[in-house]
């Protein structure tokens, strides 16, 4: 373990940050701790957040040192990989949410039991319990 880490805040590039917002919302049944032109965050844990940041917003700090973030709408560029204590319930979440189902509940090879969605920039979101101790 990184001891030297003391926070982990991942921030996911959206084109709309109002959608991507209230879906995550729904998701995390909870409200933003920070939601503000520009920025909105989760608190998913005592040391990590999850933050929503509309790709203008980004492209502004990034200018031309990289490609237009717009440039990967609709394709996945990240996985966000979440233990839970009720797969079940979290699948049934997720499809009654509306969240694009990329892969049921499956036994996977690495010992999990996961379920795979897309939010609505495609982002992956993965929840899985374990299997094998």
């Amino acid at each position: 373990m990184s001891k030297h880490i003391q926070h982990m805040q991942i921030i996911l590039y959206v084109s709309n940050q109002e959608t991507s917002s209230r879906f995550y919302q729904e998701l995390f049944r909870c409200t933003p701790s920070l939601n503000v032109p520009g920025m909105t965050e989760f608190i998913l844990s005592d040391n990590c957040k999850l933050g929503l940041m509309p790709n203008e917003g980004i492209a502004k700090i990034l200018t031309d040192q990289t490609p237009h973030p717009d440039l990967g709408n609709g394709i996945p560029r990240c996985e966000l990989y979440f233990y839970v204590d009720d797969l079940q319930l979290e699948f049934k979440h997720a499809n009654k949410l509306g969240a694009k189902l990329i892969s049921p509940i499956a036994d996977r090879n690495w010992g999990d039991r996961a379920c795979y969605f897309a939010d609505p920039d495609e982002h992956i979101i993965a929840f899985a319990e374990k299997i094998i101790e």
